[in-house]
């Protein structure tokens, strides 16, 4: 096995192994050579290899998405760094952990003129947990180790990205046979979740509150038992609010959150206003209820997660520092929560709000059976043909709102970068995503979505058994359904982009079986036949009429009333 004989590069691979780091995404280049070698040649770890660092970086989020570990990426100097912006944006804000490496130039040729050479040092510093600048030298070796320590112990620890900045000189391909020293390696250290805050005081106003609302934003699978679910659906005065990202069904709870609140009037608005307002989970995609609790305040806001407090509603009063079944687990003791008395007032919230939804749910099935071909018929006959326990990977925009609407089935397991919210790396993460579950992947997106990020296509580790759907409308016909904005000078050109796109000849070129439907009949042979065996990764591309999409979904909201 070989080594580079650059010490530094040793200290890097071996804390990585120690710590129990094994799997590198590395983009290739000259002056990360050291690095490259370094854990190309060992053993000790899984190493992929992506060109675009944009896509890279998205593709590691996704294996650490689903392997709950950090993912190392390894890139070159100069601007090749700062394609990782996106997704280390995205890795902040939704709390995954990646180890970014970048190889730099030495200080010296930095802002000279020198090829290759960018102010690299804490250039991720707004969107970053912690920020190592190596320094080249056997003289400053205590200080690397120092910092690398804890650049990958904070991975860990703080669950999110952290930067590993190393210079090198030349020559960068010199090898050694043996390593030259032994590595203090400082252990992670995990904090326990033993949750033991004084919570009867909240206890006792949750018990006397006659109007609660629990609202479940993003999180990952079985993050909550279900007898602890069970126990919310009894009590009376609890409605539970569920987004299709937050992975939790139970028949009492209320999905499609738009679906229940968009149709409301004033006065429905203020039955619904919740007294205590607990939330779980990250973020959330319904901007109606968003609107909604901002504009219609609960007394009282509670937030539940392990790491971030976050007010959306601006009126966060209580941040419970722990996870949502470790909160349950106490908060729900038979001996803290006293059976509510069936008085009338509470009886009304959960059975008022129960017979609302049904009634949507009702309309709704109407409505489907009535609408004509168009991106709502189609999202809906998605989710009739989807595969049970498949993974669901869906990208942002029309995607994940359409989404929303439907009651997804319980055994899939459902994700989305909602961190930041962008479309930049939906189909890099699904594949990352992919090639690290025992899950058939199904990724759903639109076309701006698809063709923003097809260099993720460019990747070796594609499982056969992947499938992507593109909604093809010929724009972002999200646009369309905004509030004036058809009225904007040039939407056209700058806001729904239209374009004649396809997507047939990017799947030629790498390798993907591509079919297509634009219409019902074709639309439903090809569902049928999308997700049968295949000896390659498959794409089905599905045209829809962009004059109607927009009105359909907007008469949606009247006809369920």
């Amino acid at each position: 096995m070989k080594f580079s004989n650059k010490i530094i590069s040793q200290t890097i691979t071996q804390l990585c192994h120690l710590k129990g780091i094994d799997h590198v995404v590395i983009s290739p280049g000259s002056r990360n050579a050291p690095l490259t070698i370094g854990f190309s040649e060992s053993p000790l770890f899984t190493n992929f290899s992506i060109v675009d660092e944009r896509s890279a970086a998205f593709f590691a989020l996704g294996m650490a998405q689903q392997l709950k570990k950090p993912i190392v990426l390894v890139c070159t100097s100069g601007s090749a760094l700062l394609n990782y912006y996106p997704a280390i944006a995205e890795a902040f804000y939704s709390n995954i952990p990646l180890i970014v490496i970048s190889a730099d130039r030495p200080a010296e040729l930095i802002d000279i003129g020198d090829g290759q050479t960018i102010r690299q040092e804490n250039v991720f510093e707004n969107h970053i947990l912690y920020s190592a600048n190596c320094k080249e030298g056997k003289k400053h070796q205590d200080y690397n180790e120092r910092v690398i320590n804890k650049a990958l112990n904070s991975a860990f620890e703080l669950q999110g990205p952290v930067h590993i900045n190393i210079p090198f000189s030349e020559p960068l391909y010199e090898t050694v046979d043996e390593i030259e020293m032994q590595f203090n390696n400082i252990p992670v250290s995990i904090s326990s979740d033993d949750f033991s805050e004084d919570i009867s005081s909240f206890v006792q106003q949750w018990t006397k509150s006659k109007k609660k609302m629990i609202l479940i934003g993003v999180m990952d699978p079985n993050n909550i038992e279900h007898h602890y679910l069970d126990i919310l659906a009894k009590d009376k005065s609890v409605i539970v609010l569920t987004e299709t990202t937050s992975n939790i069904h139970h028949e009492s709870f209320f999905p499609s959150i738009d679906q229940l609140i968009a149709p409301l009037e004033e006065d429905d608005f203020k039955d619904l206003q919740p007294d205590i307002l607990l939330t779980f989970g990250g973020m959330v995609v319904s901007k109606k209820i968003k609107a909604f609790l901002r504009n219609y305040s609960p007394n009282q806001h509670w937030h539940v997660n392990s790491k971030n407090a976050l007010n959306t509603y601006f009126v966060l009063k209580h941040h419970f520092k722990t996870s949502p079944n470790e909160f349950l687990r106490k908060f729900l003791l038979p001996s803290k929560i006293k059976e509510q008395k069936t008085e009338k007032t509470i009886i009304s919230y959960q059975a008022n709000w129960l017979k609302i939804k049904e009634h949507r749910q009702n309309r709704h099935r109407s409505y489907e059976k009535e609408i004509p071909f168009s991106d709502f018929k189609v999202f809906s006959e998605i989710f009739k043909s989807i595969p049970l326990n498949i993974q669901l990977q869906l990208s942002n925009s029309t995607t994940i709102r359409y989404a929303q609407l439907f009651n997804l089935d319980t055994s899939l397991k459902v994700f989305c970068n909602r961190g930041t919210s962008g479309i930049d790396g939906c189909i890099s993460t699904a594949i990352g995503a992919a090639q690290s579950s025992h899950h058939p992947t199904v990724l759903i997106t639109g076309d701006i979505g698809f063709f923003y990020d097809s260099n993720a296509l460019w990747n070796n580790y594609i499982p056969n058994d992947f499938k992507i759907i593109v909604i093809n409308n010929k724009g972002g016909g999200i646009f369309r359904i905004l509030p004036d904005a058809k009225k904007a000078k040039h939407f056209d050109t700058f806001f729904e982009t239209k374009h004649n796109y396809t997507a047939e000849h990017i799947c030629s070129m790498f390798g993907f079986k591509y079919s297509f439907a634009n219409d019902e009949l074709s639309l439903n042979i090809e569902l049928n036949s999308l997700f049968e065996i295949s000896e390659k990764p498959r794409l089905l591309e599905i045209f829809t009429p962009s004059n109607v999409n927009d009105k359909i979904l907007l008469d949606y909201f009247t006809f369920i009333k």
